[in-house]
């Protein structure tokens, strides 16, 4: 999953509006940002396998520390407690936005997704049925947009276009050229929605 990820960001917003938007976007990517960190250090592995997936090319064979549901238990909690010591409010909501990337993987990826170190890999495979698993992003992404437009300007309506033609080029376009490849274009996708949230946030406050 990639841009249904951010609904539990946009959910969060519409709730909590002292959290900075940005922090939300970071939140649900978190697991993510942390495993592409490792995937270029070398510490966790994946290979380009087109076809592996009907959607996705990445076989994520190697990722104990950032996809285990023990190691998002503890992201989850770094993540809350960071946020806590620094706003002194709200750490439960970010340790549950960090969470929701797990969750959320567990619906599409194959099973690949360890329930302890290496171990009792698990995945419902959503990613092998293309129309439903991009029916979903879109479901996720833009239900939640309805919630957070509540009380947001509509410029958000834009992003989410442009957020969802990523993820249909992400379903159908080329693969990455090489594991590296594929960790370095997560992260700049993660600071560049990141930023914009940031921007749309002001101009909404």
């Amino acid at each position: 999953m990639f841009v249904g990820h951010y609904s539990a960001s946009l959910a969060a917003k519409a709730g909590r509006r002292s959290i900075p938007l940005w922090v939300l976007f970071i939140a649900v990517q978190f697991m993510d940002v942390c495993w592409a960190i490792l995937v270029l250090a070398g510490i966790e592995k994946l290979r380009i396998v087109p076809g592996i997936t009907k959607t996705n090319p990445m076989d994520l064979y190697y990722m104990p520390y950032t996809h285990s549901l023990d190691g998002a238990l503890v992201l989850s909690a770094l993540a809350g407690i960071a946020y806590w010591l620094w706003r002194k409010r709200d750490g439960f909501v970010i340790a549950a936005a960090v969470f929701s990337h797990w969750v959320l993987d567990f619906i599409v990826h194959r099973p690949d997704l360890p329930l302890y170190d290496d171990s009792a890999k698990v995945g419902l495979g959503l990613w092998n049925y293309p129309a439903p698993a991009f029916a979903l992003e879109l479901a996720l992404l833009f239900g939640a947009m309805w919630l957070y437009l509540k009380a947001a300007r509509y410029s958000m309506i834009v992003f989410g276009i442009l957020m969802a033609c990523v993820q249909a080029y992400v379903f159908s376009g080329s693969p990455p050229a090489s594991d590296r490849a594929a960790a370095m274009t997560a992260l700049a996708s993660y600071v560049i929605f990141a930023a914009v949230a940031a921007w749309l946030d002001r101009s909404s406050a």
